[in-house]
């Protein structure tokens, strides 16, 4: 007897997911990630998705450049798609990372002077169920360096919200702290980092692809004005934007 398709579907993607694991890269590749100031860093980007409420299916894919240091918008590529893959918990990035590799791959084709030379991903790198999360996947199938950033912890790998969690949170006195986020085998998966002064609540920060973790938590922190990196926080504001202007009968 045959395994019901959905098994056989979450077989297929554990395969790929444990295929394309063994291509990221923990560390720092480009010469901008070994500078104090990140020197030759022009241009970073972030990508999102954003759904019409209760619409599960239907999204606009969102890419965003901006220009390093200052932060400016240098080009934006808004996209309504439909999300064909189920959404099964540690294996978002089948169904996200096509669309977003797209607007990637559109911009590399029509204006490739303004490809970024690293991405912002709202979600998570190696901080995941098997250390394969959106931002790996999003990292290696592009080849660009990647950084994931969640705004809430995934509890996996014996990271869980525990009072020494919490404690360790309040800890944290100032925009650029940070704590280690330590798996049950002893690897440190990713890091909780105040990104801002203003805000107390952390975000979780973990590798994507061809970048190291201290590197990954630096830059986080440099490009963020508010609690959210700016790449990832622009590409949130405009793709929701994008279904106000187009979808104003549905509530986004």
């Amino acid at each position: 007897m045959s395994a019901p398709p959905a098994e056989d579907l979450l077989q297929q993607w554990e395969s790929e997911q444990a295929r394309l694991r063994q291509q990221v890269l923990e560390e720092d590749t480009e010469d901008w990630q070994g500078s104090p100031d990140f020197s030759g860093l022009e241009r970073v980007g972030g990508v999102d998705l954003s759904f019409i409420k209760g619409d599960d299916v239907n999204a606009c894919a969102q890419l965003v450049v901006l220009s390093y240091p200052d932060l400016q918008v240098l080009y934006e590529d808004s996209q309504m798609v439909t999300l064909t893959a189920p959404y099964i918990a540690g294996f978002l990035a089948f169904r996200e990372t096509p669309f977003l590799l797209e607007a990637l791959q559109r911009l590399k084709k029509n204006q490739p002077t303004l490809l970024p030379q690293v991405v912002f991903v709202d979600g998570n790198g190696l901080f995941h169920y098997r250390e394969f999360g959106l931002a790996c996947h999003l990292g290696v199938l592009s080849g660009l360096p990647c950084v994931g950033v969640a705004k809430n912890l995934l509890q996996v790998q014996g990271v869980n919200k525990s009072e020494e969690h919490q404690s360790q949170i309040a800890a944290l006195q100032r925009g650029g702290d940070s704590f280690p986020l330590i798996g049950a085998s002893g690897k440190v998966l990713g890091k909780a980092l105040r990104s801002s002064d203003k805000s107390s609540k952390p975000v979780y920060v973990s590798v994507g692809h061809k970048i190291s973790l201290d590197t990954a938590v630096r830059l986080t922190h440099a490009c963020c004005r508010y609690r959210v990196p700016e790449p990832i926080r622009q590409a949130d504001c405009r793709s929701r934007e994008y279904l106000r202007i187009h979808f104003p009968a549905a509530d986004t």
